[in-house]
């Protein structure tokens, strides 16, 4: 049997939860171990670069170490790209399509609208988000890859995984 859309839903609503509650731990649990994390930029042109190994990404971790590598560094304090109070962040979920799907992974992409406060200002984020599913060993639903594409690019500070 296939993976349902219900199934999706299910597991991108606990990821942004996750998020929302700053269960980092949990968060990261939702990726595979060979997971890819890509937020692409845009280019002077208004296009999206391709290749996260050779133009400028906002972020890209090719493996889900370097992911928590990024927890860890959100934990400790210890990110040049701290941000601290860290922002409170309100996640909404919206347009999910199961692209294709089998009994053991799917291609999902979604809508995402981040709400973000902090230091008494409101920022927003908004985008599209692009997933291939697998079932680990277990089961359960683990992220392969994400790539997440910010509409809004026009960004007055640093963005981090929170805010996606």
């Amino acid at each position: 049997m296939s993976i349902t859309y219900e199934e999706v839903r299910d597991f991108i609503y606990s990821e942004n939860r996750t998020l929302d509650d700053k269960d980092w731990d949990a968060w990261v649990e939702h990726y595979d171990k060979e997971a890819e994390f890509w937020v692409p930029s845009w280019d002077d042109d208004g296009e999206l670069v391709t290749d996260p190994q050779s133009e400028i990404s906002l972020m890209y971790y090719a493996r889900r170490d370097g992911l928590e590598d990024r927890i860890f560094r959100i934990k400790t304090e210890r990110s040049s790209a701290s941000s601290l109070p860290e922002p409170r962040t309100q996640h909404m979920v919206s347009n999910i399509e199961v692209l294709n799907s089998s009994a053991n992974d799917a291609e999902v992409r979604y809508s995402w609208l981040t709400n973000s406060y902090r230091y008494k200002t409101t920022d927003t984020y908004y985008g599209t988000t692009f997933l291939t599913l697998v079932r680990d060993g277990d089961g359960a639903l683990k992220i392969k890859s994400k790539k997440v594409v910010i509409k809004n690019d026009c960004i007055h500070h640093v963005v981090d995984i929170y805010h996606l």
